[in-house]
C-alpha cells in the first residue's frame, strides 16, 4: 500500500452507499430525458425487454414507457451486448464507441468456443454474417443455419456466438419495444443507425464518465462493470484531475472533484428495480449496495428476481402476478418502511401500468 493511499480519507460503506445511489439518480428522482438519463447511466441492463423501463421509472421523474419505446423506435437507442457480454441498452452514441472500446473482451468470449469453431475462419465468418443481416435482420436461428451451411463440421451454437462477437449485432425493432412482442431479429449497428462505428477509444474517457455514474471506485471495479483488463494505465493517466480514497479495507478508490458525495445519514427513499440493475453489478466490491448477509439472495439457479432497497441497501425481492405486486423482504421493515414501500409500488404499477388495478402485498420472508 503506498503512502498516498494509507493518508488517503476513508469513506465508510454508507458513504459510498449514499454517493452511487446518487449518481444513479436513485436518491431522488431525476428531471432528466430519458434518452440523457440512458447516456449518463452508460446504459441500462437489458436481458428482457422490461428492467430498462423498470429502471427508468425508478430514477426518473415523468417518466412513461412511450418515452423509451419512442427512442428505441427512432433509432436513439438500441439493445447490443457490449459491457459482461450481456444485453444492454445503449444511446446510438454509446453504441459505436462503447462496443469498439470493450471488444476485446469479445475477442477472449471467442476462446471459449474454439473447440466448435474448428476450421472456421473468423474473418470470412464475419464478412459472410454481415452480408446476411444487412440484407435483412436475421434471428439468430437462421445465423446458424446459415453459416452452418459454409462450416458444416462446425458446432452450430458457437457460429451464431461467434457472429455475435465479431460483429455489432443489434436487436431490430419490434423487439424491446413497451407492450409489443417480437422475437430477436439482429443486424450491425452500422446498418441500423446508418452511421459508422467510431474508431476504437482510449478508455480514458469512459474512466470519467464510470465515475460519474457509479464512483467512488477502485480500478477493479471499473474493470468489473466493463469486463475488461488492464485498466491501471488511464487511471493513472487521470490521476492528476482525480480525488482519491480508500474503503475500509484499504483499497484504492478514484472520484471526480466535482461529483457528489451526500452525508451518509441522507435519506435514501425505497426503490423497486430490475433483476439485473447496474446499480447491483458494476463494482468489484458490492458491499455498497448487496448487505454481505443478503449475497445470493437475488437470483437461484438462473433465475433473477427484481430487486428491493430499503435505506439504500437491497433489502428484498418483488414480483408482478397477474394481480398484484408482491414485495418479499429479507428482513423485517418497519411499519413505517412498509408504508414507504407501499408509495413506491404504487408510484411504479402508476407509472408503468396507469389504470390496470393491482394489489400490494408483502409475501412471505424470503429465507436463505
Amino acid at each position: 500500500m503506498t503512502k498516498t493511499t494509507t493518508s488517503a480519507p476513508v469513506l465508510g460503506i454508507r458513504a459510498l452507499n449514499r454517493a452511487t445511489l446518487d449518481r444513479q439518480l436513485l436518491l431522488r428522482r431525476s428531471g432528466l430525458s430519458a434518452k440523457a438519463a440512458v447516456g449518463h447511466l452508460l446504459g441500462l441492463q437489458a436481458q428482457n425487454v422490461k428492467p430498462p423501463y423498470h429502471a427508468l421509472a425508478a430514477r426518473l421523474d415523468g417518466f412513461t414507457p412511450e418515452a423509451l419505446s419512442r427512442l428505441m423506435a427512432d433509432r436513439e437507442v438500441v439493445r447490443i451486448v457490449t459491457m459482461r457480454s450481456t444485453i444492454h441498452t445503449h444511446t446510438a452514441e454509446d453504441c459505436l464507441t462503447l462496443r469498439p472500446l470493450v471488444q476485446p473482451a469479445r475477442d477472449r468470449e471467442l476462446t471459449n468456443f474454439r473447440k466448435g469453431l474448428d476450421g472456421v475462419d473468423l474473418d470470412r465468418l464475419a464478412v459472410l454474417a454481415r452480408e446476411l443481416v444487412e440484407t435483412e435482420p436475421r434471428t439468430m436461428k437462421q445465423l446458424r443455419e446459415a453459416l452452418l451451411a459454409e462450416w458444416p463440421d462446425a458446432d452450430p451454437q458457437s457460429l451464431a456466438i461467434a457472429a455475435r462477437c465479431k460483429l455489432p449485432l443489434v436487436q431490430v425493432t419490434p423487439r424491446g419495444l413497451w407492450g409489443s412482442s417480437g422475437q430477436v431479429a439482429l443486424t450491425t449497428a452500422e446498418h441500423w443507425l446508418g452511421r459508422p462505428a467510431e474508431p476504437v477509444p482510449a478508455p480514458d474517457a469512459t474512466v470519467l464518465r464510470y465515475l460519474a455514474a457509479f464512483g467512488p471506485a477502485s480500478v477493479k471495479d471499473m474493470q468489473t462493470w466493463a469486463g475488461l483488463t488492464r485498466l491501471r494505465e488511464a487511471f493513472e493517466r487521470l490521476r492528476p484531475q482525480l480525488l482519491t480514497f480508500r474503503d475500509e479495507n484499504g483499497v484504492e478508490l478514484f472520484d471526480l472533484p466535482d461529483a457528489p458525495r451526500p452525508a451518509e445519514d441522507t435519506p435514501a427513499p425505497p426503490r423497486l428495480l430490475p433483476e439485473f440493475d447496474n446499480l447491483l453489478l458494476s463494482h468489484a466490491d458490492r458491499t455498497r449496495v448487496v448487505p454481505k448477509e443478503y449475497w445470493g439472495r437475488s437470483w437461484q439457479g438462473n433465475q433473477a428476481y427484481c430487486t428491493l432497497l430499503v435505506d439504500g441497501f437491497l433489502a428484498g425481492v418483488w414480483r408482478l402476478t397477474a394481480d398484484a405486486l408482491v414485495v418479499e423482504p429479507f428482513g423485517r421493515l418497519t411499519r413505517a418502511q412498509r408504508e414507504d414501500v407501499t408509495a413506491e409500488g404504487e408510484r411504479m404499477l402508476g407509472t408503468l401500468h396507469p389504470g390496470t388495478p393491482y394489489d400490494i402485498r408483502f409475501g412471505t420472508v424470503v429465507g436463505k
